[in-house]
């Protein structure tokens, strides 16, 4: 089911009293996208699920706050967080300096690395060069966009997609010769599913902070600073206490949290 059908508040949890992280604030408006398995994503009963929801409903139990989530096309993110449509965005987004002009961020909550996908044995060389005249799919509005754009753009075809499935799928229906996304994302999304049986890695890992910035963070308007701490402090605090690595075990069979 796609996130475009959703326009109301999915209440993920309703927790406990106390004020041990919150201070003054009782609930927490939660924006992500619900189209970015394994991390985000609506489930065949219509339920938003993932590793981001399942950090988030932690996160909301940990600082004694009731959370609600909000479905957000993900090129309206940072508007609709500046819109006052919710209070934080918790949906896989990167800590970037140039986010950072118009957002604050907590302290990152993960951090994979971005990687190219192509056809089995189709050889690609990462380079310029070897890339040259071929046509890559990304998500808009994304690292990835900018990270092909400033490196590859003068060589390659880039095509932008509203979501990470469309892009995927038109690798399938060969009208990108490769797509670019979080390395997670696309073995759990893509690579692991039919669709994605003749497909595979290309290339290194990419972290390069210029692109991909400091890890996974929340993005919280810039005059919220309580919010910030109270996250902060509910970052550390499942860290801490063993709720974060349950989660992690949950979802990945590696530490998705990163050096």
């Amino acid at each position: 089911m796609k996130k475009s059908v959703f326009a109301a508040f999915i209440v993920c949890v309703v927790l406990a009293s106390g004020t041990a992280f919150a201070g003054d604030i009782k609930s927490v408006r939660i924006g992500t996208e619900g189209a970015y398995p394994p991390f985000n994503l609506i489930d065949k009963n219509g339920e938003l699920q993932g590793f981001d929801v399942d950090i988030a409903k932690a996160l909301c139990k940990a600082a004694d706050v009731t959370c609600t989530f909000v479905i957000q096309d993900w090129d309206g993110m940072i508007p609709g967080l500046l819109a006052k449509k919710y209070d934080a965005i918790i949906a896989s987004m990167a800590i970037t300096d140039e986010r950072k002009k118009k957002v604050a961020f907590t302290n990152k909550y993960y951090m994979t690395p971005a990687k190219f996908v192509a056809q089995k044995g189709a050889g690609f060389d990462i380079s310029k060069e070897g890339l040259k005249g071929k046509t890559i799919g990304v998500q808009r509005a994304t690292t990835h966009e900018n990270f092909v754009r400033d490196n590859y753009g003068d060589s390659v075809t880039i095509k932008s997609y509203a979501t990470q499935d469309e892009a995927n799928m038109d690798l399938v229906s060969g009208r990108v010769d490769l797509v670019i996304a979080d390395s997670v994302v696309l073995q759990e999304g893509f690579l692991n599913t039919d669709a994605g049986k003749d497909y595979e890695f290309t290339g290194p890992g990419f972290t390069d902070a210029e692109w991909y910035g400091d890890g996974i963070g929340i993005a919280i308007r810039k005059g919220d600073k309580e919010l910030v701490t109270l996250f902060n402090d509910a970052i550390d605090k499942i860290r801490a206490d063993g709720t974060y690595k349950a989660i992690n075990d949950k979802y990945f069979d590696f530490d998705v949290y990163g050096d």
